[in-house]
């Protein structure tokens, strides 16, 4: 019953991640409609793309500690409910201002998924079974940013960019009413996970049981947030301006580039799968827990680095998207990792605000990759030196991590 009951939620927790990425990939893909109808151009639609990481990386860290206050349960109804909200209220965006608004909110409303997923699998699954469990849930990321594209290039087309994010805000709220009613019977939920995962208990009881500050300036946590920046930071420039650059500087229209968009989205759904059960498998080689995550980040983050800054290079567009979805893949293995080292480390009571912190830390990138592209490319007219700003990042975090941060997890 437990374990039918948590792999049930694991799905529920797949599906809000593809709706997470949905909703949130719409407006780069509709850039194109909604530049032109209020009059926004490259610099200002690089600081409405920055608008939502402006509320989502303060209500990272928010969100990891209400969950850890209140419960997993009712913050992710309350943050989808939001975020489908704002998402429907884009509709409403007049010019530069009104959308740069709404986006704010609708981005501190998405703000805890990340911590809230965490501390949910941390609930639900044993140390051994986590990077999986993380890595399935988030995998629903990616696949949103493949499906995103068509679909909503699709309803576009048909019914216009407005009408399009009010079905979106219908699908979120569908989603909220389904989790609640999975998960309304939270005292029987407790009582089985206390029965059942009993292998959480007994790997959590040899970890430190330290105050929150403590955790916050461990090396380990620190390195792991930077490297998690640099990962955002490719996330959100491929996000945001990919879809515009597919269209300024290779020339395809709505209909090819919303294609083309999505073999690196699929990639990177694979190697977000795959990654969670490599970091496993060397974990069950080796025995060094911490060794199996950090591994997997920095070559990660090294091959997604050469990738896509060779990919603005080439000539042939097939290489560039081949590239860049290589890259995609290489990012995406390190996902888990990243949520995985905060189980590791810290004690259950402590991992949805450790897990939000190194979330806002990280999602700062959403702040900085859209702005500067988009004054990178308001100013100079070309791509390149964003791309080679992206590669830059992601070498320097990951030499840091790979040297930095030796702390032993505790098991």
């Amino acid at each position: 019953m437990y374990t039918n009951r948590r792999y049930f939620i694991l799905v529920l927790l797949f599906i809000a991640s593809m709706i997470n990425y949905i909703d949130r990939a719409a407006l780069s893909i509709l850039a194109p409609y909604i530049t032109a109808d209020l009059n926004v151009n490259k610099a200002e639609l690089g600081l409405i793309f920055s608008s939502f990481a402006i509320g989502y990386a303060v209500f990272c860290f928010i969100g990891g500690w209400l969950a850890d206050k209140y419960g997993p349960r009712r913050i992710f109804a309350g943050a989808m409910g939001l975020w489908s909200l704002f998402a429907g209220l884009t509709c409403m965006a007049f010019n530069f201002v009104s959308l740069f608004i709404i986006r704010v909110i609708f981005g501190a409303a998405e703000g805890p998924m990340g911590s809230v997923t965490n501390k949910t699998i941390v609930k639900w699954f044993p140390a051994k079974e986590r990077a999986r469990a993380v890595g399935v849930s988030f995998s629903g990321n990616p696949m949103g940013g493949a499906v995103s594209a068509p679909i909503v290039a699709a309803a576009a087309l048909a019914f216009g960019w407005r009408m399009t994010f009010i079905g979106m805000m219908l699908i979120g709220f569908v989603w909220v009413v389904i989790w609640l009613a999975a998960t309304r019977n939270r005292t029987g939920d407790q009582s089985d996970t206390q029965h059942q995962a009993s292998p959480v208990d007994s790997e959590e009881s040899c970890l430190p049981d330290e105050k929150l500050s403590y955790y916050l300036k461990q090396p380990i946590i620190l390195f792991t947030a930077l490297a998690f920046f640099a990962y955002s930071y490719i996330l959100f420039f491929f996000m945001t301006w990919f879809p515009s650059y597919l269209l300024d500087a290779r020339g395809l229209n709505m209909h090819d580039m919303s294609i083309a968009n999505v073999l690196p989205w699929l990639l990177g759904f694979v190697g977000l799968i795959s990654g969670g059960f490599i970091s496993d498998y060397i974990y069950k080689i080796t025995n060094n827990l911490l060794f199996s995550r950090k591994v997997i980040i920095v070559v990660g983050l090294i091959i997604a680095a050469v990738c896509i800054t060779a990919s603005a290079l080439v000539a042939s567009l097939y290489s560039a998207i081949g590239l860049m979805s290589v890259g995609m893949f290489a990012m995406y293995v390190t996902t888990s990792c990243y949520w995985a080292i905060v189980q590791d480390t810290v004690k259950g009571n402590n991992v949805g605000a450790v897990s939000g912190f190194i979330h806002f830390l990280a999602n700062l990138a959403g702040v900085f990759a859209p702005m500067l592209t988009g004054f990178i490319v308001q100013g100079t007219g070309q791509y390149y030196s964003a791309f080679y700003l992206v590669g830059a990042l992601a070498i320097i975090s990951a030499v840091l991590l790979m040297f930095g941060g030796r702390k032993k997890a505790a098991i």
